[in-house]
């Protein structure tokens, strides 16, 4: 028997004819998918996924009505599942939440067992939000970025995109590693704020999106986070130093890109892609337990919005208009 209320509070993003409606509402119980855990929501986060979830064109949602939200935290209330306990705080986040079944923006979940996350010692269900999805992403960027030689020695890094979720949060990795790390931004009101947090300086994005008819450049960067995709990437490859690596996970500037084949030949430049829904759970764990310990983003949970259910709408309308800054957190439970 279910533990969860027959109805409860969620945001509800619905398509109907060519438009999408959206907003609270009650929701059943008997509407959520199988799942082998129940967990009370506690918190959320707000991501540009999320967004595209929730507009007639955005090409995510996968059912209607959908309950957005493709991270949560919170407290398990039911399990079929002996290994996971009720009263145990959960991450869940990635493969199928928010986009083809129902996600975190609500104030229950039913999940499978092998999506869950237990929440690592040392972090609370709000600061796991706070890395939510985004912060994963970026945790996911600086490990293969290290696996694939990396260290603060190498030389200075590179972040595009520094003032948004995943770019504010490789930063504040990067910089609590000790690495020279340098911020590209096309926000100037941003700039203090990542100057404040450690990165050694501020590229202009005129500079890093600048066309250039030279296939390379002077060497610059022994590695890069990019979280911007067709506009930054040529500039990134063709300045990387020799055996230098770029970790991409963004393409908010477009998908398609224009580049040469003498980075790669000549100065053996790594892409890395970095998909972080689909990561295998044991790895998900792993690196969960990383981001509670070495790779914990310096100033984790400060200058964190917060919003309610009823404060998700404005808060997707600005990340999908690109006022966002820095991570913003839906607080859920009470």
């Amino acid at each position: 028997m279910s533990a969860i209320p027959a109805k409860f509070r969620a945001f509800v993003a619905e398509k109907i004819d060519d438009r999408v409606e959206r907003g609270v509402r009650a929701f059943a119980a008997g509407d959520l998918p199988p799942g082998e855990v129940e967990v009370r929501v506690g918190w959320s986060s707000v991501n540009y996924k999320d967004g595209l979830a929730t507009i007639a064109n955005g090409k995510v949602a996968r059912i209607s009505p959908l309950i957005p939200g493709i991270d949560l935290a919170g407290t398990v209330i039911a399990s079929d599942d002996p290994s996971i306990s009720v009263g145990a705080e959960v991450i869940v986040h990635g493969y199928e939440l928010g986009v083809a079944r129902h996600g975190g923006f609500a104030e229950f979940a039913r999940v499978p067992t092998e999506w869950i996350v237990p929440l690592p010692p040392g972090l609370t269900t709000r600061e796991a939000m706070a890395v939510g999805t985004a912060g994963f992403t970026a945790a996911l960027s600086v490990a293969r970025l290290e696996a694939h030689g990396l260290t603060p020695t190498s030389g200075p890094v590179l972040v595009t995109g520094a003032s948004g979720g995943v770019g504010r949060t490789a930063l504040a990795i990067l910089v609590e590693r000790g690495y020279e790390t340098w911020a590209a931004t096309g926000k100037p009101e941003a700039h203090a704020e990542l100057l404040a947090l450690g990165a050694a300086g501020i590229l202009d994005r005129a500079e890093v999106t600048a066309e250039s008819p030279r296939p390379l450049e002077s060497e610059r960067w022994a590695g890069a986070v990019d979280c911007v995709g067709a506009s930054t990437l040529p500039y990134i490859l063709r300045t990387l130093r020799w055996g230098g690596a770029v970790a991409a996970s963004g393409n908010t500037s477009g998908a398609a890109f224009s580049t040469t084949v003498f980075p790669f030949i000549l100065r053996g430049a790594a892409l890395i892609g970095i998909d972080s829904a689909q990561v295998p759970i044991d790895g998900r764990r792993r690196l969960w337990d990383r981001i509670a310990g070495d790779l914990r983003p310096r100033g984790l949970g400060e200058a964190v919005a917060e919003v309610g259910l009823e404060g998700l709408e404005a808060a997707l309308d600005g990340i999908l208009a690109g006022r966002a800054r820095g991570r913003s957190v839906v607080r859920i439970g009470t």
